[in-house]
């Protein structure tokens, strides 16, 4: 048989696998559990329905938290909202096409999901808020500092940037259309990359295999990468220094998909912004430091800003 054929041959067969055969996930230990977190509730905004978790005293100051790319809010926040939520009032939305809220097709930007928040805090009533915003989340509280100030009392900004996508544009563009690619042909590479390095690192303990496995499965890879595309797209720079509320940036001091170069330049954008930063702390600080981003969120919305730049030890 020709060297064609064969290939034609395993193609065909391969077609056919993916077709009618099974989808294996990976093997997971014994013990397999869910972790804790607030339950949601889902509220209708703006003409979409989204899943909001809440937790702590309703009369405590309020934080915002927004989640960032590839994550949810029970995902991104559960080891952060136990350590808030004795003295603060969070709220922590699903943002459009991620988690449990509405998965509208077509193309969207940064600002259209701040304006989502802007909705979802008005369903909720009246009052500001601490923003605190990680990764896509940090576009997100940008976006809403600048188009709904009303509603902003304090923006933190960890582990993002005004320009958060690196290299050019155009090159990020073509990477994210060949990971889109991939994934609707059935390829599960970004997560089987993400939840491998998130266990082997300890971010993530070996008991929330299965369900960080589920979490990044599920998934549209349509409006997955639609978040991409308008990550990539933002940029700040030009006016985030008009910004006229109290700003903190926590930086994770080893971030390796936003350097902290460019965290820290962020920062230099915004007259006055306190800065914090986490020594060893990679992109995954949410799971590895919690306990330094809770205190970094708590002290700030006490009024109590750290001087230049300010370093708080790893967990």
């Amino acid at each position: 048989m020709s060297r064609g054929r064969c290939l034609a041959r395993g193609v065909g067969l391969w077609a056919l696998w993916r077709l009618l055969g099974p989808r294996v996930p990976p093997a997971f230990p014994a013990g397999q559990e869910r972790p804790a977190g607030p339950p949601g509730r889902t509220l209708t905004a703006g003409g979409h329905e989204f899943l909001v978790r809440e937790a702590g005293p309703e009369e405590a100051p309020r934080v915002l938290l927004l989640h960032g790319w590839a994550f949810d809010s029970l995902a991104a926040w559960h080891r952060v909202i136990p350590l808030l939520e004795g003295r603060r009032r969070v709220v922590a939305p699903d943002l459009r096409a991620h988690g449990k809220s509405d998965r509208t097709r077509g193309r969207f930007s940064v600002e259209d999901l701040a304006d989502d928040m802007a909705a979802v805090l008005d369903a909720l009533g009246p009052g500001r808020y601490t923003v605190v915003g990680y990764s896509l989340g940090g576009a997100v509280a940008q976006a809403l500092a600048r188009r709904h100030p009303a509603r902003v009392e304090r923006l933190v900004l960890a582990a993002t940037g005004a320009q958060p996508v690196r290299g050019p544009r155009a090159a990020a563009v073509l990477l994210l259309v060949a990971q889109r690619a991939l994934a609707r042909l059935g390829f599960l590479v970004v997560p089987r990359v993400m939840h491998r390095y998130l266990l082997s690192t300890g971010a993530v303990p070996p008991q929330h295999a299965a369900w960080l496995w589920e979490t990044l499965v599920g998934r549209d890879p349509d409006l997955h990468y639609e978040a991409g595309f308008a990550l990539a797209r933002f940029d700040s720079r030009a006016w985030l220094g008009e910004v006229s509320m109290p700003v903190l940036c926590v930086i994770p001091a080893r971030d390796q998909l936003i350097p902290p170069l460019r965290q820290q330049a962020t920062a230099a954008l915004i007259p006055g912004a306190a800065v914090v930063e986490i020594p060893e702390a990679r992109h995954e600080a949410l799971f590895t430091h919690a306990g330094d981003l809770a205190a970094a969120i708590l002290g700030f919305t006490a009024g109590v800003e750290p001087g230049g730049v300010a370093m708080v030890g790893g967990e």
